[in-house]
């Protein structure tokens, strides 16, 4: 038996995304812990894990509420707009203005408030590996302070590595006076707290337990040390219960229309406008199923015959009794799509890797980017439903995730890990 602690910074989403691998290290005997800020509580506990609670809650939605930021999730965020474009395109002011962003704004205010404790943590319980959630580098200090293995658990295209490669090789073609690197800086000051060395395994781990198949990961450099493990993405959407009508059989064709419930409870709305696309889909041939909280449907009072309004169902579920979607290329939502075979249309917001995932499913032919207007939306519906191309390379793509080793199967190399504290 060896000990396993999950580390992530308070982000229900992120959390998720972990649940079936810490069940699987579970099931197979190991003893597992979840660290992360006390606001993640409920989702933890809910999810039947042991949950142990460092440091305090981390500000970062409160400041960009109370600053009016919001609205800079709404355009392209550097330094990873960029991250599947030629390198050529990519320059170093961009990419360092991106890391002078993210880095004292993002990551080094989420991850601060819980370091000191999550050391504390790992020196008494003494786990043998921890694995991290892409953005908790707390994690990969906290395991480094006490001797742990450690492994990276990313949730989505590897653009951080991505990006981290592309500013190191154009860092290093600077003169040595206008170098700078705000994550080297602000991680040294960190670890250095502690007695840990800053190197780039503190950014990418020893290892990287990716869910993303081999043929749908963008190329990273050799500047940055990623070894990745490969792991099938398993939907986990939380406690639900599975309505009795999905469990009847399809009479006609059915598009769910799922705009992620992080809009909502983070980004304060939706950037699509639902009313307008439900009512401009009325005359499709399909049933329409809108995952819409019901205090948020001003405008939906009377929605077409062919629509069926719902506050919450697991989308899992939702995904298994439907032909499409439509989302907005959040990464639980487009692999939840991919695994079950549908055609995606993916109306994404310009920020982080959201217009990446919808380019990566429109580039292999299983779905379409479209404009938030209700018309585009309309016509990539009536495409994916009428020309059979969609739908043929979206079950390929089901295919390439079902052919990743289950999480089952990467706790045997995760126990490798764990009992040699190295690779």
């Amino acid at each position: 038996m060896v000990r396993v602690l999950l580390a992530t910074i308070a982000e229900r989403t992120n959390l998720l995304n972990m649940v079936p691998l810490a069940w699987a290290l579970r099931s197979a005997g190991h003893e597992v812990l979840v660290a992360s800020q006390p606001e993640l509580a409920t989702a933890v506990t809910g999810a039947g894990l042991p949950f142990a609670p460092v440091g305090r809650d981390h500000g970062y939605w409160r400041m960009m509420r109370a600053y009016s930021l919001l609205g800079v999730l709404e355009r392209e965020t550097p330094p990873f707009g960029k991250a599947d474009a030629p390198e050529h395109e990519v320059s170093w002011e961009y990419l360092l203005e991106g890391y002078r962003q993210v880095v004292p704004y993002w990551w080094r205010m989420v991850n601060d408030p819980m370091a000191d404790e999550l050391v504390d943590l790992c020196r008494t319980w003494k786990p043998d590996l921890v694995v991290w959630d892409p953005l908790t580098f707390a994690g990969a200090v906290a395991a480094r302070a006490c001797g742990a293995a450690h492994v990276r658990f990313i949730w989505g295209v590897d653009t951080l590595s991505r990006t981290r490669g592309l500013f190191l090789e154009r860092m290093r073609e600077q003169p040595a006076a206008s170098r700078e690197d705000p994550l080297e800086e602000w991680l040294t000051g960190l670890a250095g707290r502690y007695g840990v060395d800053f190197d780039e395994e503190l950014v990418c781990g020893q290892a990287t337990l990716d869910q993303v198949p081999p043929g749908l990961r963008i190329p990273v450099s050799a500047r940055v040390p990623v070894r990745y493990l490969g792991m099938r993405f398993v939907p986990y959407n939380g406690r639900a219960v599975v309505p009795a009508w999905l469990r009847e059989p399809l009479e006609r064709p059915r598009v769910c229309l799922t705009l992620g419930t992080s809009a909502t409870d983070r980004f304060g709305g939706y950037t699509l406008s639902v009313g307008a696309v439900v009512e401009a889909l009325a005359d499709v041939d399909a049933e329409v199923v809108a995952t819409v909280p019901a205090d948020r449907r001003r405008g939906l009072e009377s929605p077409p015959p062919n629509v069926r309004l719902v506050d919450y169902v697991p989308l899992h579920a939702l995904a298994a009794a439907s032909t499409a979607t439509i989302n907005h290329g959040g990464t639980g939502t487009v692999w939840t799509g991919m695994v079950h075979g549908l055609p995606q249309i993916i109306v994404p917001r310009p920020t982080f890797d959201e217009p990446l995932l919808g380019r990566l499913v429109q580039r292999h032919g299983a779905g379409l980017v479209s404009a938030p207007e209700p018309e585009e939306v309309r016509r990539a519906v009536l495409r994916v439903l009428t020309d059979p191309g969609p739908a043929s390379h979206a079950a390929r793509l089901r295919e390439a995730m079902l052919a990743q080793p289950s999480p089952a199967d990467a706790v045997a190399r995760l126990e490798g890990l764990a009992t040699a504290r190295a690779l």
